[in-house]
């Protein structure tokens, strides 16, 4: 892994991208890297756009943003829209495959069924941000999946960690 990584990861308010990123973000520190996660969100929260930037790197972080991602992942079509002029061209792209206008890119780009599969197999689209994230482990590598499985752990509500988990463990599979 390179020194640092930028990642942006994009939906609407409801899909789970802020807690996506702060489960990523400390899955990286317990990898022992340093990490900044931040969030915006519409004042309505569920259905607006929503964002999560999380920076991980093995140096101090001296700037608090995001300047170009270099992975972006995206849960909807607003999402790709907004964010995809902030990937590095030679970047990486995950897109929930309900996404349908993906543009000409030099970057690598992954469709990944993350809702679909949420609803499929989990019977509630809740659980599409966990499956994303398996994808996410799976096709970059940024953190390991056992540290990401500790952070999902410790980050969900105790009656949900299982579906999480297999959530989480499907988004492998898919990747």
């Amino acid at each position: 892994m390179p020194k640092k990584i930028e990642v942006i990861i994009g939906g609407h308010g409801g899909h789970g991208v802020v807690l996506a990123g702060q489960i990523l973000g400390k899955a990286a520190a317990f990898d022992g890297k340093k990490v900044l996660q931040t969030q915006a969100y519409g004042a309505e929260a569920r259905g607006t756009l929503a964002g999560s930037e999380v920076i991980i790197s093995d140096e101090k972080i001296g700037f608090p943003a995001v300047r170009k991602c270099d992975i972006l992942v995206v849960m909807n079509q607003e999402s790709l829209d907004k964010y995809l002029p902030c990937l590095k061209e030679n970047g990486v792209l995950i897109v929930d495959n309900a996404v349908e206008k993906v543009p000409e890119t030099k970057a690598k780009v992954f469709k990944v069924p993350a809702i679909e599969t949420a609803k499929k197999t989990f019977k509630d689209s809740l659980f599409a941000n966990m499956v994303i994230l398996g994808a996410l482990t799976k096709i970059t590598k940024i953190v390991s999946e056992e540290s990401m499985e500790k952070s999902i752990r410790e980050s969900v509500p105790e009656k949900t960690i299982e579906i999480n988990i297999n959530a989480f463990k499907k988004g492998l599979q898919l990747a």
